[in-house]
């Protein structure tokens, strides 16, 4: 098979054997690709530092007759550094990606999703006073791209705007008259919060802290149950994020 050539994201990587490593990215042609990085866990390896998540790259791959592709060439187009040497930036990265890598496919082009994770890695880059509200107006626009966007303003089963609950089964925000058993009480409060992440862009989201930690920790519980509902997996960047989040 002919080489082929992408730019993409670097989601994850795993060590493979004594020297090699597996390495996943988010491409813009080709969606999600695992690729094995030969030899870079030496100290001579070609690849240097260019396969850290977080980084933009430019890659050469092999197609393999497996599950994995061969990684031959990388050029860095950015690094994103600033993610990787702050703790709350880098949880809010780690967050982001372990979504994308959830709902990406492999081998199936979007490139919306490559756009939208690229975008909320430049705006952590840039150092946003809260990093955390950066990553919660991301997994919202996640969420919609996914088909998944949860009802803040208005019942998500009768369209009411009598919203007292929380359900995410159900959707989102329900009235009493639709709510489930087990719907939990929200506040207007923090679905007015919620619908403010969702509808900011991801540049400007984290430039001042949105609101204060209890409603933040209202609104962050529902929107991260509600992920991990539709996701059907246990985030598990969520706690690093918690800790360091306002």
């Amino acid at each position: 098979m002919p080489p082929y050539k992408e730019q993409g994201i670097v989601l994850r990587s795993m060590k493979l054997g004594e020297a090699d490593k597996i390495i996943t990215i988010l491409t813009q042609g080709s969606g999600k690709v695992r690729g094995v990085a030969k030899g870079i866990r030496k100290t001579s390896s070609r690849f240097g530092g260019r396969l850290e998540p977080f980084t933009h790259i430019d890659v050469m791959l092999y197609r393999g007759r497996g599950a994995l592709d061969t990684i031959t060439q990388v050029d860095i187009v950015a690094s994103h550094r600033n993610i990787r040497d702050d703790l709350a930036l880098f949880a809010a990265g780690e967050t982001m990606v372990e979504a994308v890598d959830r709902v990406a496919e492999e081998h199936e082009r979007n490139v919306r999703l490559a756009l939208l994770l690229l975008s909320g890695l430049r705006a952590l880059d840039a150092r946003p006073a809260d990093p955390a509200a950066v990553t919660e107006s991301f997994v919202l626009k996640l969420l919609s791209l996914s088909g998944f966007h949860p009802a803040l303003t208005a019942c998500a089963v009768c369209g009411s705007a009598e919203v007292r609950l929380w359900s995410a089964a159900s959707g989102g925000a329900v009235c009493p008259v639709c709510a489930e058993p087990g719907s939990a009480p929200v506040s207007p409060d923090a679905l007015a919060l919620l619908a403010h992440l969702a509808t900011t862009d991801l540049g400007s989201v984290g430039t001042t802290i949105v609101a204060d930690g209890r409603l933040r920790r209202e609104a962050r519980g529902l929107l991260f149950g509600f992920a991990e509902y539709h996701l059907e997996r246990r985030m598990k960047s969520v706690p690093m994020l918690v800790r360091t989040a306002p």
